[in-house]
């Protein structure tokens, strides 16, 4: 198949079994987004794995139909044309995918709006990195407090450039996604998404000029809430130097 929109296919077959192997499939949904040229999609249906296949590319998707059309014909394969940032998802407990790096960051948070009960998802190592990187140090972002807030990631392997066609840029890391509890009780997930949105818009000022200039995320009277409850410690620090216990603190005191 065809390259469209800057695309890079894996085609390393030891890795793509490798993908396929860390879940077992057999009899399960799995949604995988942005299937490209089918050969991740090929590994789940022999493994026994009915599919939901949502592809951005309107080309891809004709070409995939062309590929698989036993296999749509008995229901095993799905595959929708659809933006995955914003299309609506089907209902499916494992996510196996190669996402596509632009869109990684969004696709994941709404993957976890979404809700799943494993997903096994292949990013820029650089990405990753951000994603399992400590509270509390300079490398945390919105990105590594969110995910870690209601998951485990474990990193499972890397790839190199060599493995896709045409080759990237950049290295690429799989990793298994374990959806949990937070560790620390929040009353409300939506008002405690919205403070880690608002601390890391402005990351390298304090906690109390970030909560200051959050341009309407929170209301006036929770931000005068959190000025007035939260201790000077907290409010002088800055969020990267934070860690989950404080970020649920900050939610619960306006929840």
């Amino acid at each position: 198949m065809k390259a469209y929109r800057d695309q890079h296919f894996l085609t390393d077959r030891n890795a793509i079994e490798r993908i396929a192997d860390l879940v077992p499939v057999d009899g399960k949904q799995v949604l995988e987004i942005g299937p490209g040229n089918g050969a991740l999609t090929r590994a789940l249906l022999d493994r026994g794995a009915v599919v939901r296949a949502i592809e951005l590319d309107y080309n891809l998707c004709g070409e995939l139909a062309a590929v698989f059309p036993d296999e749509i014909a008995d229901g095993r394969l799905e595959i929708i044309q659809g933006d995955a940032v914003k299309c609506a998802y089907p209902p499916c407990g494992i996510v196996i995918s190669n996402l596509p790096y632009s869109a990684s960051s969004k696709i994941t948070f709404r993957l976890f709006e979404h809700g799943f009960d494993v997903a096994v998802l292949m990013y820029q190592m650089e990405f990753v990195k951000r994603m399992v990187a400590p509270t509390g140090t300079p490398a945390c972002g919105r990105l590594s407090v969110m995910v870690q807030t209601f998951s485990c990631v474990e990193r499972c392997f890397d790839l190199s450039p060599n493995c896709f066609s045409p080759k990237p840029q950049v290295r690429s890391t799989v990793v298994k996604i374990h959806p949990r509890p937070p560790i620390f009780p929040i009353r409300d997930m939506r008002i405690y998404a919205d403070i880690v949105r608002v601390l890391f818009m402005h990351r390298r000022k304090t906690v109390r000029n970030c909560l200051r200039e959050s341009g309407g995320i929170l209301t006036s009277v929770q931000v005068e809430v959190l000025l007035a409850g939260l201790p000077e410690e907290i409010l002088a620090s800055r969020p990267e130097t934070l860690y989950l216990e404080d970020y649920a603190t900050m939610a619960n005191l306006v929840a």
